[in-house]
């Protein structure tokens, strides 16, 4: 139970210093640089902070320092496992810092993003961690017109706002199409939904790949701007087969809908892998127990969060990288359903890309 107050109004740091004995310079530091006292005194201040019911003015603190202590990052979605990885190692590198996370959902669009970067950025914030390269004018403005570190999470590209870290995924996606390719399949289908901007490069890596190899054709593509789910993977599928039944090969623009596929495939007692080849991306963790396993695009979701939030931590201790776009790479995890029998299930060199 927190100690009773003779005073009323509101509790002030010195009175937390002299529960906890110390000065309140010593108390103001708790709470802006806890690391730099000694153990002791970090349980003491704690202790009298909480036994009063004290809580910081972080507006005051941003006011005096310019900044906040708060690192703000904006995600399109809070339900997509994809970044659920992501959210786990930037939580996981800020974990024992003085940092804090404040989360926003931009919800795929752009214009959110807009309106919550300026909202983030009124607020001072240690730093920001933004999804994907695609921001309006606006907010790429107000980005690179900040005084605290940016990464751009997800992807790379050439021109960078400050840090950015990612693969490619036209990249990525041209290897799993090379790779069924080589598996002997010539109608290799592609299903897309929502189609972000990074689905959006998936879908030009595929038609890349298909040209290379003189293949492409538009009965062989089907996409839909709904938000992506098992059952949506099944009725692309069939929509798909409608159109070019001589289909023996999907690409899935992610994990979700090769799931779909290969139950609309056992529904329909197809084959998979002998009359039918599937491959997925993101790799999510089901890909590996389903049955047959699926194959799928790797990406190094958890190190991208950790290395992004560091990136951001390190650069606010003076420490910026060397290297302002980190290029993670990726890996094709071939899997059962995408190996015909009596071919190498392999991955070659060049579709095995990770970070040098």
């Amino acid at each position: 139970m927190a100690r009773k107050r003779t005073k009323p109004g509101k509790i002030r740091l010195t009175e937390v210093a002299k529960l906890a004995g110390v000065s309140p310079i010593t108390a103001s530091r708790f709470f802006r640089t806890p690391e730099a006292l000694s153990i002791n005194k970090r349980v003491r201040v704690e202790s009298a902070a909480r036994e009063l019911g004290y809580v910081p003015n972080l507006a005051a603190r941003a006011l005096a320092s310019q900044r906040t202590e708060v690192i703000g990052v904006l995600i399109p979605s809070l339900t997509n496992n994809v970044f659920s990885d992501v959210l786990r190692g930037i939580y996981d590198a800020v974990d024992g810092s003085r940092y804090t996370i404040q989360l926003a959902n931009t919800r795929y669009s752009i214009l959110q993003e807009e309106k919550l970067l300026r909202v983030f950025l009124a607020q001072k914030p240690a730093g920001l961690i933004v999804t994907g390269i695609d921001q309006t004018p606006e907010s790429r403005s107000m980005m690179e017109a900040t005084d605290c570190p940016v990464v751009q999470l997800m992807e790379i590209g050439d021109n960078p706002v400050d840090m950015m870290i990612g693969f490619s995924h036209a990249d990525a996606c041209h290897a799993a199409i090379s790779h069924l390719l080589d598996q002997g399949c010539r109608r290799v289908g592609f299903l897309g939904a929502r189609m972000d901007p990074r689905v959006q490069r998936r879908f030009l890596g595929y038609q890349q790949a298909m040209k290379d190899a003189g293949l492409l054709d538009p009965r062989l593509i089907v996409t839909t701007p709904l938000p992506t789910s098992v059952t949506l993977g099944g009725t692309l599928f069939a929509d798909l087969l409608a159109k070019a039944p001589d289909t023996d090969a999907v690409f899935c623009a992610n994990d979700d809908l090769a799931l779909g596929v290969l139950f609309e495939c056992q529904r329909r007692q197809i084959s998979v892998p002998e009359q039918m080849l599937i491959s997925g991306f993101n790799d999510l963790e089901f890909m590996a127990s389903a049955v047959p396993t699926l194959t799928s695009v790797r990406t190094n979701r958890y190190e991208m969060g950790r290395t992004a939030a560091t990136m951001v931590i390190e650069a606010m201790d003076g420490r910026r990288p060397e290297q302002k776009v980190v290029d993670l790479g990726y890996t094709v995890m071939v899997r059962q359903s995408s190996v015909r029998p009596g071919h190498a299930g392999r991955v070659s060199a060049e579709r095995q890309r990770a970070a040098e």
